[in-house]
């Protein structure tokens, strides 16, 4: 069988050499056997059954962009390795119609085109983006086009190219799964929070120390950790990391805030508390001060201790009164 199928694809190569080339448009009948979504949420995919003959048409979700392929995964009946060359997959995309079920004439645009390999679990990586990265190996296939997203839905096709096949043969039907295969990639969506007081004044928003020109766009980043840094006359500012997940879409919250000066005590409950003289009556709130030079004066009985605070825009200060004993033993 494997001799005869050998010469078989030698005499069709040399009569239709076109049918080795990619991009072909090409018209045909096929029975759509399933219609499957790949997604970025579904990383498991679709498992289907295709028979000889058939074909499965595959749509991308909104999220493609996470995508730098897909996974085709054939797994076939023992009796398949019996029949050797019998077999040719194709994919198509530009296909039209593109909804179909059941037995449809179609026109596509042939982007791949091969003989089915002789092995009961058969993998096809189809890029979908220039950079993908993906590697003919001895058990995955890699065609040389690429399906870009704009030309979806595509389709897998099984044909029959052997004559005088049993009719078991042509009964037989393949498992064919298909999955997503991610980008190393996320995005975030920059959500601003602003004080009331101070509502939409100008800030500058770095990650990574590239500035962000637009706000209201995601941004795609590497999954991994990344620096968010926030700028402003108006605002405090602000440096952070925050992590980013492959193929998801996170929301970075920015709560802007009031640039004003921050004061925090903390002090034993029996002491008195002075700021610039003036005595402060719930030492449990913080304080807001203007920016320059403070006096600070605590008073715990007769025991008082004060100290200058040189006050800068957009910090936060603790002040504390610590009280501690200490016991050294002596020889």
């Amino acid at each position: 069988m494997g001799m005869l199928a050998a010469g078989f694809f030698l005499i069709i190569f040399l009569l239709f050499p076109g049918l080795y080339l990619n991009a072909q448009i090409e018209s045909f009948r096929t029975f759509v056997d399933a219609v499957v979504e790949v997604t970025p949420e579904r990383m498991n995919g679709t498992t289907v059954n295709i028979g000889i003959n058939n074909s499965v048409i595959i749509n991308l979700g909104a999220e493609a962009r996470f995508l730098r392929g897909i996974e085709l995964e054939i797994t076939a009946p023992q009796s398949w390795l019996q029949y050797r060359g019998a077999l040719v997959m194709a994919i198509y995309n530009n296909i039209n119609p593109t909804t179909a079920s059941g037995t449809a004439d179609f026109v596509g645009n042939r982007i791949a085109f091969e003989a089915l390999p002789s092995r009961l679990r058969i993998i096809y990586h189809i890029p979908i983006r220039s950079q993908h990265g993906f590697r003919t190996t001895t058990t995955v296939s890699v065609p040389s086009n690429i399906a870009q997203p704009a030309a979806f839905p595509i389709m897998f096709r099984l044909s029959q190219v052997m004559k005088g096949l049993p009719d078991e043969f042509e009964r037989t039907s393949f498992n064919l799964a298909v999955r997503p295969i991610l980008s190393d990639e996320g995005a975030v969506r920059l959500v601003p929070r602003f004080p009331p007081q101070l509502r939409n004044r100008p800030f500058t928003v770095l990650i990574n120390d590239n500035v962000i020109s637009n706000l209201n766009e995601q941004i795609l980043l590497r999954e991994g950790e990344h620096h968010l840094v926030v700028l402003s006359d108006d605002y405090r500012n602000e440096s952070r990391r925050f992590v980013v997940e492959r193929g998801r879409i996170i929301d970075l919250i920015i709560d802007l805030q009031d640039p004003t000066p921050i004061l925090i005590f903390e002090a034993p409950q029996n002491a008195r508390i002075f700021l610039n003289n003036s005595l402060i009556r719930n030492v449990a709130d913080p304080i807001t001060v203007e920016p320059g030079t403070h006096e600070v004066r605590f008073q715990v009985g007769d025991y008082t201790i004060t100290r200058t605070l040189n006050i800068q825009r957009g910090k936060t200060y603790r002040v504390a009164l610590a009280v501690d004993l200490t016991i050294q033993e002596e020889d």
